[in-house]
Protein backbone atom coordinates (compact mmCIF):
# COMPACT_ATOMS: atom_id res chain seq x y z
CA UNK A 1 0.00 0.00 0.00
CA UNK A 2 2.04 3.01 -1.24
CA UNK A 3 0.74 6.75 -0.14
CA UNK A 4 -1.28 5.11 2.57
CA UNK A 5 -0.16 6.56 5.79
CA UNK A 6 -3.13 5.85 7.83
CA UNK A 7 -2.52 2.30 7.20
CA UNK A 8 -6.37 1.89 6.28
CA UNK A 9 -7.14 -0.63 4.37
CA UNK A 10 -7.80 -0.54 0.67
CA UNK A 11 -11.28 -0.94 -0.88
CA UNK A 12 -11.69 -3.34 -3.90
CA UNK A 13 -14.95 -3.56 -5.68
CA UNK A 14 -16.01 -6.68 -7.00
CA UNK A 15 -16.13 -7.10 -10.70
CA UNK A 16 -19.00 -5.03 -12.49
CA UNK A 17 -20.46 -7.42 -14.74
CA UNK A 18 -20.89 -4.25 -17.14
CA UNK A 19 -17.25 -4.68 -17.71
CA UNK A 20 -17.17 -7.26 -20.08
CA UNK A 21 -20.03 -5.88 -22.42
CA UNK A 22 -18.61 -2.37 -22.71
CA UNK A 23 -14.76 -4.39 -23.49
CA UNK A 24 -16.68 -5.99 -26.02
CA UNK A 25 -17.98 -2.48 -28.17
CA UNK A 26 -21.79 -2.42 -26.36
CA UNK A 27 -23.23 0.74 -26.36
CA UNK A 28 -22.83 2.41 -23.08
CA UNK A 29 -26.53 3.92 -22.83
CA UNK A 30 -27.80 0.58 -23.16
CA UNK A 31 -25.39 -1.00 -20.64
CA UNK A 32 -26.40 1.81 -18.35
CA UNK A 33 -29.95 0.84 -18.88
CA UNK A 34 -29.03 -2.78 -18.20
CA UNK A 35 -26.51 -2.07 -15.16
CA UNK A 36 -27.74 1.18 -13.86
CA UNK A 37 -25.55 0.16 -10.70
CA UNK A 38 -22.37 0.19 -12.96
CA UNK A 39 -20.10 3.20 -12.41
CA UNK A 40 -18.08 2.31 -15.46
CA UNK A 41 -20.88 2.80 -17.91
CA UNK A 42 -22.02 5.76 -16.46
CA UNK A 43 -17.90 6.95 -16.85
CA UNK A 44 -17.95 6.05 -20.55
CA UNK A 45 -20.71 7.83 -20.91
CA UNK A 46 -19.62 10.78 -19.18
CA UNK A 47 -16.11 11.08 -21.10
CA UNK A 48 -18.11 10.93 -24.11
CA UNK A 49 -19.91 13.74 -23.84
CA UNK A 50 -16.97 15.74 -22.87
CA UNK A 51 -15.76 14.62 -25.71
CA UNK A 52 -18.51 15.79 -27.58
CA UNK A 53 -18.84 18.92 -26.30
CA UNK A 54 -21.50 18.13 -24.15
CA UNK A 55 -20.03 19.23 -20.26
CA UNK A 56 -23.70 19.72 -18.83
CA UNK A 57 -24.58 16.02 -20.15
CA UNK A 58 -21.12 14.73 -18.90
CA UNK A 59 -21.55 16.46 -15.37
CA UNK A 60 -24.66 14.62 -15.01
CA UNK A 61 -23.81 11.21 -16.52
CA UNK A 62 -20.43 11.60 -13.81
CA UNK A 63 -22.21 12.67 -11.05
CA UNK A 64 -24.41 9.44 -11.19
CA UNK A 65 -21.43 7.48 -11.97
CA UNK A 66 -20.12 8.61 -9.10
CA UNK A 67 -22.80 7.97 -6.64
CA UNK A 68 -23.00 4.88 -8.05
CA UNK A 69 -19.75 4.06 -6.82
CA UNK A 70 -19.95 5.48 -3.28
CA UNK A 71 -22.26 3.20 -2.72
CA UNK A 72 -20.61 -0.02 -3.98
CA UNK A 73 -17.70 1.41 -2.22
CA UNK A 74 -19.96 1.30 1.18
CA UNK A 75 -21.23 -2.20 0.08
CA UNK A 76 -17.37 -3.32 -0.17
CA UNK A 77 -16.67 -1.89 3.63
CA UNK A 78 -15.00 1.73 2.81
CA UNK A 79 -15.68 3.98 5.46
CA UNK A 80 -15.03 7.40 3.43
CA UNK A 81 -11.67 7.41 3.48
CA UNK A 82 -8.99 5.23 2.41
CA UNK A 83 -7.12 3.71 -0.87
CA UNK A 84 -9.53 2.66 -3.98
CA UNK A 85 -6.36 1.41 -5.85
CA UNK A 86 -6.44 2.18 -9.56
CA UNK A 87 -4.38 -1.30 -10.40
CA UNK A 88 -7.78 -3.43 -9.34
CA UNK A 89 -9.61 -3.25 -12.25
CA UNK A 90 -13.24 -2.97 -10.83
CA UNK A 91 -12.35 -0.07 -9.13
CA UNK A 92 -11.62 1.92 -12.61
CA UNK A 93 -15.30 3.02 -13.28
CA UNK A 94 -15.63 4.79 -10.01
CA UNK A 95 -12.15 6.48 -10.45
CA UNK A 96 -13.27 6.93 -14.18
CA UNK A 97 -16.37 8.63 -12.87
CA UNK A 98 -14.82 10.93 -10.41
CA UNK A 99 -12.00 12.51 -13.18
CA UNK A 100 -15.05 12.77 -15.54
CA UNK A 101 -16.88 14.63 -12.89
CA UNK A 102 -14.07 17.27 -11.93
CA UNK A 103 -13.42 17.85 -15.69
CA UNK A 104 -16.97 18.45 -16.01
CA UNK A 105 -17.53 20.91 -13.34
CA UNK A 106 -14.59 22.45 -13.91
CA UNK A 107 -15.82 23.28 -17.52
CA UNK A 108 -19.09 24.71 -16.18
CA UNK A 109 -17.24 26.44 -13.95
CA UNK A 110 -17.97 24.80 -10.64
CA UNK A 111 -14.48 25.10 -9.38
CA UNK A 112 -15.00 24.37 -6.02
CA UNK A 113 -16.23 21.15 -7.22
CA UNK A 114 -13.77 20.23 -9.78
CA UNK A 115 -10.91 20.77 -6.74
CA UNK A 116 -12.50 18.60 -4.45
CA UNK A 117 -12.83 16.10 -6.86
CA UNK A 118 -9.83 16.11 -7.72
CA UNK A 119 -8.35 16.03 -4.36
CA UNK A 120 -10.78 12.88 -3.67
CA UNK A 121 -8.82 11.44 -6.91
CA UNK A 122 -5.48 11.99 -5.57
CA UNK A 123 -6.18 11.00 -2.31
CA UNK A 124 -8.34 7.85 -3.35
CA UNK A 125 -5.46 6.62 -5.45
CA UNK A 126 -2.14 9.00 -6.79
CA UNK A 127 -1.51 6.00 -9.65
CA UNK A 128 -5.17 6.39 -10.87
CA UNK A 129 -4.87 10.73 -11.11
CA UNK A 130 -1.71 10.47 -12.95
CA UNK A 131 -3.40 7.42 -15.58
CA UNK A 132 -6.32 9.74 -15.66
CA UNK A 133 -4.30 13.14 -16.33
CA UNK A 134 -5.35 15.42 -13.24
Amino acid sequence: MTDNLLGIPETRLPVDPAAALLAGGADPTQVAREHPTSSLAWAELAEAALGAGEPVQAYAYARTGYHRGLDSLRKSGWRGQGPVPWEHEPNRGFLRALAALSRAAGVIGETDEQRRCADFLHDSSATGARALGL
